[in-house]
């Protein structure tokens, strides 16, 4: 059957057909004002449960959440709490004598249908978040605790219509090799974990799906969309060598870990990679990573129900300085707001949360905040070679003011006797289109840049990169998008200040050689895309980049320049 592939490689396996129990009404009716009154407890009760489950997930060091996982579990904590869904399920407690399971099943129905009606596509795939909720509250109504994840034998491919955002972070996958779903997209929630996890996956493949069950053989092949069911043995025979082939590609770009990338005439490059804490240092130095250009420090502050403290912010700080070995670190400055949001951390509603009260913004306003995190980076300086990046910064302007108050920072520490490196260095993340055009006046007062793509093309576009409806939209390799990235890179090289990329272009292969060719000398990307970049510096030349790069500027479309990348790269 055809699907979609949404994450390479080619999986041989038994499927394991994950099924969903569907919620049942009882019909069961309350009969005085006290069972209403322990009707709306338990619900409550099951709520907060619900919470609790979640933030213990995202507390869990066990667990390496990414981003997206963790902007997910933050939505459905948002949902849980949401006071019209609370609202609207007392009332039906309360005036139609529903018991707290019915009133949930009802509501949430409603909300489903409503959700699914609508024109854009992405807010009809919130639906998903909504059912995976509501599941939960369900589960802890009737005393059951977080459900557990089925145990996988060895060599599973997971079957099912759709897998919910809580199944794809809670699953313990190391036995699965693959994923099929009937629903789903490229930018479906199994899509973004398995190509995280560099596991194969197929999606979208309809009803067809439902006719296989569990034990079946199962042929996924993620990079052309296609599953096989009890396959005969030509078939068979033919991905059990496209398999060997795949793997021993990947082997091969796992082999470059120690090598250097230098261009085949002597350019070094230093690849680096985005992270969320010390845990995940071991995989950038296993996949060849030669630091961090990304710390994100927001895992620290979610899953809690407070701002951690100084102390607490210096140990976290501390650990991925020590672990990184003396290794340059970019620690990020607390970016909160947009998509990514704190329980306990009353942010207002936005009509545009990513043009809103976020990032930069929020540590500027919350001057406690932000000297509490600026100190504990500081005083961590001393155990690594730390540095300090401010995210969200519009101009001069807001530079000026961030660096004031970490001067604040470091006086306090010396009138304490704290030591700290008094010669941290300190950046921007580019990402919006005033810094990208005012690099030159930011250059004179920045140590550092870091372009930011995903927000810089998301502002340069207008174009919301989390709505399917206009995601065509969404293009890195937009003209506009791209004169402002070669602005930044070459503003940093005429005030000898140092420019890297910490956004998702710098790990994809097309933009590779174009970025070389616009002089970028450090790319930083998650770990498991650090291998097939090196591939492609080790064997080009900087001459040929530039000479990529001067014909890409020279077109006047994207369609035009990512099929010339494409010939031109291969």
């Amino acid at each position: 059957m055809k699907g979609i592939g949404v994450s390479p490689g080619i999986a041989i396996g038994k499927a394991f057909v994950l099924q969903r129990q569907e919620a049942l009404m009882t019909g069961v009716l309350l009969s005085n004002e006290t069972e209403i009154l322990q009707e709306v407890e338990r619900f409550d009760l099951a709520v907060n449960r619900a919470v609790h489950d979640i933030e213990t997930l995202t507390s869990d060091r066990n667990h390496t959440l990414q981003d997206d996982e963790l902007a997910v579990l933050e939505t459905h904590i948002e949902l849980l709490t949401d006071p019209q869904i609370r609202a609207d399920i007392v009332e039906k407690i309360e005036t139609e004598k529903k018991n707290a399971n019915d009133a949930l099943i009802e509501v949430i129905d409603n909300f489903v249908l409503i959700f699914e009606s609508m024109d854009d596509e992405y807010m009809r795939g919130r639906s998903i978040d909504i059912k995976d909720i509501s599941r939960r509250i369900l589960g802890r109504l009737k005393g059951q605790r977080e459900t557990a994840a089925p145990a996988f034998g060895p060599d599973t491919i997971i079957i099912a219509e759709d897998i919910s955002p809580s199944d794809t972070i809670t699953m313990d996958i190391k036995h699965v090799v693959g994923f099929a779903t009937q629903a789903g997209s490229k930018t479906s929630h199994t899509a973004i974990i398995a190509r995280s996890k560099g596991i194969p996956a197929v999606a979208g493949c309809g009803e067809a799906l439902g006719g296989i069950t569990t034990g079946d053989l199962i042929i996924l092949d993620g990079s052309n969309g296609l599953v096989y069911v009890n396959p005969d043995q030509e078939i068979m025979d033919a991905y059990l060598i496209k398999r060997t082939a795949f793997r021993q590609q990947r082997a091969q770009l796992l082999a470059l870990k120690d090598t250097q990338a230098i261009t085949t005439d002597g350019e070094k490059i230093t690849l680096s990679a985005n992270i969320s804490g010390a845990d995940d240092m071991a995989e950038v130095f296993d996949k060849g990573g030669e630091g961090v250009g990304l710390f994100r420090t927001e895992l620290l502050f979610m899953g809690r129900d407070s701002f951690p403290s100084e102390d607490e912010q210096f140990e976290f700080y501390k650990n991925a300085a020590l672990q990184a070995k003396g290794k340059p670190v970019v620690v990020r400055t607390l970016d909160i707001g947009g998509d990514k949001h704190l329980p306990y951390f009353n942010l207002p509603a936005e009509l545009n949360p990513f043009l809103g009260y976020r990032a930069i913004r929020i540590c500027l306003d919350r001057k406690d905040l932000f000297m509490s995190q600026l100190k504990a980076i500081l005083r961590a300086s001393v155990f690594g070679d730390l540095k300090i990046m401010f995210p969200m910064i519009s101009g001069l302007q807001e530079l000026r003011q961030a660096k004031n108050i970490l001067g604040e920072a470091k006086s306090e520490l010396l009138r304490d006797a704290v030591a700290f490196n008094a010669g941290i260095k300190v950046g921007v993340m580019i990402e919006i289109p005033s810094a990208a055009i005012t690099a030159d006046i930011l250059a004179k007062e920045a140590d550092f840049f870091s372009i930011g793509t995903n927000d810089l093309c998301q502002y340069t576009l207008a174009v919301d990169r989390m709505n399917e409806k206009i995601a065509h939209l969404y293009d890195p390799f937009n003209p506009g998008v791209l004169r402002l990235i070669k602005n930044v890179i070459e503003q940093g090289c005429q005030n000898n200040i140092h420019v890297g990329m910490c956004g998702e272009m710098s790990s994809d292969p097309l933009a590779t050689l174009l970025l070389l060719g616009m002089g970028l000398k450090d790319f930083s990307m998650s770990a498991a895309a650090i291998p097939a970049i090196k591939n492609i510096i080790i064997n080009n030349s900087m001459a040929k980049a530039k000479e990529i790069q001067h014909k890409v500027m020279a077109m006047d479309s994207s369609e035009k320049i990512m099929a010339y990348l494409k010939e031109a790269t291969q």
